[in-house]
Order: structure tokens, then C-alpha cells, then sequence
């Protein structure tokens, strides 16, 4: 199958053209224009030494989905490409990414820094899973101090972890620094880049190591499949730490007499090989390729759809400022966020669109105010086409005391946005529709431009 993967050496192709033409690869027997789905568990074998030349690694082709399938392959390929990356694999979901990715380079007695605004589901994989596994995570108090990180670091410490815009807060993190103090250190440094996407910002281009995404959200774009993605940066020098890290050093075949390691075959992809295949291949986080044919086709429209979503977003966050009954907005492109002079460095070409505003109000206004609003869905989710909202502290920051919310700033009256692509202009109606309920008012539903009254029972129906 011919790979029409951009290899122009004359010319740099911009985002938009990357994301259509990376990986792709058509089906010329049939003319195919996309990247066919292979709907396969296993693939067939000529004869008995093609089977042997496939398990060996002599022959490239495919064995079984759970290891790869040329649909995934393809869309492997484009993610790589888009955010810089030597490799990419995909597995399941966003948290399956989060465990591949750093269970790839941590083991029992390992610690961690982490920054403390990170995803919640993460939290209590950390907290709960990592603690069971034998690996402590810590997190830090002042994420963009880099001395914070410096004073914290043990002789065993592994790696370091943050998220690119944390949810829901937007506090966003110094990434170049960080990865800065971690490589200081001689340890990598991970992070989620789920609400950004490659198309707002490449994090290995700051220095970050190991970049995860939760493909679920922006990068499919239409709320239809789940799936995640390790991409590996390919420039930590993992052959420098034999100590720190000697899974790498040991033999990939061991018990065979072939002592060849996986920095000896792999070099700066070693530690992209060992996860992909010790980790995401055995534990077998496998994605569907139904799935990795849907995230290709919402690829296609990445830098289109994000646009939107942050043009959407900055506009909301501009006019939720200027209600009254608002105490606070967590968006870093407002410029009078703290996190502003983050954003002009990280995120210029726009600075996502999953934010939250805190209603002064509390908890009674945030329930009148979330019954009222129209446009947006209520759901937990966010990286939809659609425009989606959601009360935290009684949903995904609840098994968090109290004590630990109101340290976070996820106060009662806290209010989660996920702004689609709808127009701005509607989704601000729907939000000031539950303004003037809020208020006392009683004002009718919203009805789409040119709609009508639905017809009722007395209309014959």
C-alpha cells in the first residue's frame, strides 16, 4: 500500500496540509481517497516461513490488531507528524494514554512530581493505581517556580508530569521551564495536551518529552469514539541513565542469548519501542480501528474546528466578564487572566476553548443557572462540535472534600464551558437566557432563526 506521507525536502508544508496528507494512505486497487478500515483481528500469512519472517520482524507487515492495524498505523503516522514526534501509539482512551505513556518509564519504588491542576480521573489513577503499583507521586506547590520542582526531586525520582491547560481552571504551566528543570535533573518530562492539540501548540517544541492526548476530545472532535495517544519525542537521552532506567538496557529477548538492548536497536526510539510494545502491547490498551478511522476523519478538520472553538471561546469569556453576577473567569486569553503572558508564548494561534466562570451566587445559582441555559448540552465531556456544560463540583470534582476544592478554586458556584462551533452570537443568547432566569426574569425559550412554535396535539398532530 503506497504511504503518501508529505516528504517534500524543498519545502515546509503548513498544518492544514499536514493533517489532510500525513499518513494517509489511499487503496489504488479500488481508488479509494481515504485511508481504508480494516476490520481485522489478524492478517494472513502465505505460507509457513512468511508467518515466521512476520513474528521476527523481518517482514513489516501486520500480525494481529491488538499489536497494530494499518488503519491505526496511518493515523499513528499523521499524530506523530502533527506534534513532532519519532512515533506514536494509539490505545483506548485519554486515561490508557496517561498509564502507557508513564508506566513506560516507571516502576515499583519510582517517584514523580507532578503539577497539582491536572485532570481528576489522573489525580486518582496517581492517588489510587500508582500508589498500589509502588510509585509515589508528588505534587508540587508552585508548578511554575522551577525551584519547586528543583527542592523536590529525590534519588529516585523518574519523571516529571503537567498538563498543557488544565481543566477547568486554565492555570497554565511555564512548559519550557519545566522541561527545562526536569532535564536539569536527567529525568523526562510528560504531559497531557489534550485541550490544546497539536494545532495550538507542539510541547515537544518546548522541550517536553513524552505528549499524550485523550484523542477523544478535539482531535475526533464529534463526541462519537474514545481513544488516546502516546507520541514520543525520540530526544531523551535514555542510553545516559542505565541506572535510572535499565529496562532499556536489558536484553529485548531475554533468556534467548541475544543480548541486544533496546537502546542497541532502537536508539532515541527505544523508550517509544518498550512502551508500544511491553507495555501497550501486552497489556493490550488496543484502540478499534472503527475508532481510529473516525479519529482520522476528525484529523482532516483539526485546525478548521479549533479555530472556532477558540475564536467562540475568547468571545464568551469576554462577555461572561462583564456579568455582574459572575465573580471570575478562568480563560488565559482574556488579559486579565494571570496566565495571559502564558498564553501569548504557548498558545498564540488561540487558547482552547474549555474554560470555567464561577457565579457569585454558589451552588443555588449555578443549579438555576445550569437548568436554564439553552445551546449547550448538559453532559460530561468537552472537545464536542458542540457547545457543552457542566457543573464540577458536583459531578467530576466531587470526591474531592471540600477543603480540597476550595483549594483548587473549584468553588460551588463554579461553571464548566466546552464552547463549540456554533455561532457566538447564539451560544451567548442561550448563556444570557439563563442570566435573565437567574435574575427573576421569565424569559421564553430561544427559537432558531426563522423557526416556528412546534406543533402541538391541537395543531391535529
Amino acid at each position: 500500500m503506497p504511504d503518501n506521507t508529505l516528504t517534500h525536502t524543498d519545502h515546509t508544508f503548513g498544518f492544514s496540509t499536514e493533517q489532510v496528507h500525513s499518513g494517509h494512505r489511499g487503496d489504488p486497487g479500488h481508488g479509494a481517497s481515504i485511508t481504508p478500515l480494516y476490520l481485522s483481528a489478524g492478517f494472513v500469512f502465505d505460507d509457513f516461513d512468511h508467518a515466521q519472517a512476520r513474528f521476527a520482524g523481518a517482514d513489516p507487515g501486520y500480525v494481529y490488531s491488538r499489536i497494530n492495524n494499518p488503519t491505526n498505523a496511518a493515523v499513528e503516522q499523521v499524530l506523530a507528524a502533527l506534534d513532532h514526534g519519532v512515533g506514536a501509539t494509539l490505545v483506548g482512551s485519554g486515561q490508557a494514554a496517561v498509564s502507557t505513556g508513564l508506566l513506560g518509564v516507571l516502576k515499583s519504588g519510582d517517584h514523580v512530581l507532578s503539577a497539582p491542576s491536572i485532570y481528576e480521573g489522573t489525580r486518582a489513577l496517581f492517588r489510587g493505581n500508582f500508589r498500589r503499583f509502588g510509585i509515589d507521586v508528588e505534587f508540587v506547590e508552585r508548578p511554575n517556580d522551577p525551584d519547586d520542582w528543583h527542592r523536590r526531586v529525590r534519588p529516585n525520582t523518574r519523571l516529571f508530569y503537567g498538563e498543557a491547560i488544565p481543566n477547568p481552571k486554565n492555570d497554565l504551566i511555564d512548559i519550557e521551564a519545566i522541561a527545562d528543570a526536569a532535564h536539569a535533573n536527567s529525568v523526562p518530562f510528560a504531559i497531557d495536551s489534550t485541550l490544546t492539540t497539536p494545532y495550538l501548540l507542539r510541547p515537544i517544541d518546548f522541550g517536553a518529552d513524552i505528549v499524550l492526548h485523550s484523542t477523544s476530545k478535539f482531535l475526533a472532535g464529534h463526541g462519537n469514539s474514545i481513544g488516546g495517544v502516546v507520541v514520543d519525542a525520540g530526544r531523551f537521552d535514555w542510553a545516559a541513565h542505565p541506572d535510572r532506567y535499565p529496562h532499556l538496557h536489558e536484553p529485548i529477548h531475554a533468556g534467548t542469548g541475544d543480548l541486544t538492548t533496546w537502546i542497541d536497536k532502537f536508539g532515541v526510539k527505544a523508550n517509544f519501542a518498550f512502551t508500544r510494545a511491553v507495555v501497550a502491547g501486552r497489556l493490550g490498551p488496543s484502540l478499534s480501528p472503527f475508532n481510529a478511522f473516525l479519529l482520522q476523519q476528525g484529523i482532516e478538520t483539526l485546525s478548521l474546528r479549533v479555530d472556532r472553538h477558540s475564536r467562540n471561546a475568547l468571545a464568551l469569556a469576554t462577555w461572561l466578564e462583564q456579568q455582574p453576577e459572575v465573580s471570575g473567569v478562568d480563560y488565559p486569553g482574556l488579559q486579565s487572566n494571570p496566565y495571559y503572558p502564558l498564553a501569548q508564548k504557548y498558545l498564540p494561534r488561540g487558547q482552547g476553548s474549555v474554560f470555567a466562570f464561577t457565579l457569585a451566587g454558589g451552588l443555588e445559582a449555578a443549579r438555576t443557572f445550569y437548568d436554564a441555559v439553552e445551546v449547550f448540552t448538559r453532559m460530561t465531556h468537552v472537545g464536542d462540535v458542540r457547545s457543552l456544560i457542566l457543573h464540577p463540583p458536583t459531578t467530576t470534582h466531587s470526591k474531592l472534600s471540600p477543603a480540597e476544592r476550595d483549594q483548587a478554586g473549584i468553588h460551588p458556584g463554579l461553571i464548566r464551558l466546552s464552547v463549540g462551533i456554533e455561532d457566538a452570537e447564539d451560544l451567548i443568547a442561550g448563556l444570557d437566557r439563563a442570566f435573565r432566569v437567574l435574575r427573576g426574569e421569565n424569559p421564553p425559550p430561544l427559537r432558531g432563526r426563522g423557526e416556528t412554535a412546534a406543533p402541538t396535539q391541537a395543531d391535529g398532530l
